[in-house]
């Protein structure tokens, strides 16, 4: 919850954008580009086989963004040919992997959803991520630590799924039930935020881009966007940002990524008071980076041999 590696609204360095992340809340639409593997020289690729082709059209649902697409539209982001993608689709309404929403649109169906979280079951329970939590909060004197995931059913949002705060009792801090549940769900705002919001697709960057500031916001919040996504191509530098009284006045934090099979699940915060961290010390960026690298190698494990 806490502005990047420099205090008040602005990072450390002056890093340009992000590249193709728009500085501002809106622009035009990306040019098509062939996803990785489709042909270089501007010829449509033709795949080395069915399944290859089934798996551009899914990945293209994802990459592009927005409720529905066309064939004309999918073809153009694959490269493959405009009959091949109308087969794909009709043949992946009947395995219930596709639906028609209107005269010429598709989008993927809720099948989809349902495979992502059979793959995300038993990745991660409750009792290793308390352990990791209170093993950060050990190292570095008390801070509090939190686990914040994105959610599932709002966008691109977080949500705090876990925390190891010992005996404090949050009101007491200053924090109160709409710090948690508004304030930090934006990905905009504090450390957490914005270390998942750098590894997010370009799409849901500009979503978020476009969101107003929550007015419960903190006096170091990110209010230009420049300097947001500035921040941005920081933490994928660094590996961790740092905030400073992002979401609350009179805390600072530090945060790191949570990555599963090369894609943001979420970040594991540190907290403390502004009067007792004033700038994050290096024992404090290196626990925090570590308890993320420890949820990170969980959310990837494979199965052991005698589970196999």
């Amino acid at each position: 919850m806490g502005n990047s590696t420099a205090a008040t609204g602005a990072p450390a360095s002056a890093a340009a954008p992000a590249t193709g992340v728009a500085s501002g809340t809106t622009g035009p639409k990306k040019a098509r580009q062939a996803p990785k593997g489709a042909s270089s020289t501007g010829s449509r690729a033709s795949g080395s086989g069915h399944a290859e082709r089934v798996f551009l059209v899914q990945t293209a649902f994802a990459e592009l963004g927005g409720s529905a697409h066309g064939p004309g539209e999918i073809a153009e982001f694959t490269g493959l040919d405009d009959s091949v993608v109308y087969r794909i689709l009709q043949s992946g309404i009947y395995q219930r992997i596709f639906e028609r929403v209107d005269r010429g649109l598709y989008r993927l169906r809720t099948s989809a959803a349902q495979l992502a979280f059979t793959a995300l079951d038993h990745r991660l329970d409750g009792a290793t991520s308390q352990t990791v939590l209170r093993e950060l909060r050990m190292a570095t004197d008390g801070g509090l630590a939190f686990l914040y995931m994105v959610a599932p059913f709002s966008g691109a949002q977080r949500q705090c799924v876990d925390m190891a705060v010992g005996d404090s009792d949050l009101a007491e801090l200053g924090m109160t039930p709409r710090d948690v549940l508004s304030v930090t769900r934006s990905l905009r705002t504090g450390a957490s935020g914005r270390t998942i919001l750098a590894y997010l697709p370009e799409v849901l960057q500009q979503r978020v881009l476009a969101e107003p500031v929550p007015d419960q916001a903190g006096p170091g919040v990110y209010r230009d966007n420049e300097a947001l996504v500035a921040s941005l191509a920081e933490v994928r530098d660094l590996g961790h940002a740092l905030g400073y009284e992002e979401c609350m006045a009179g805390w600072n934090s530090c945060a790191a990524p949570i990555m599963w099979d090369g894609s943001i699940m979420g970040a594991v915060l540190l907290l403390q008071l502004k009067s007792v961290m004033p700038v994050a010390p290096h024992s404090v960026i290196e626990a925090t980076k570590e308890a993320a690298a420890e949820l990170s190698r969980y959310g990837a494990a494979r199965p052991s041999a005698d589970q196999a």
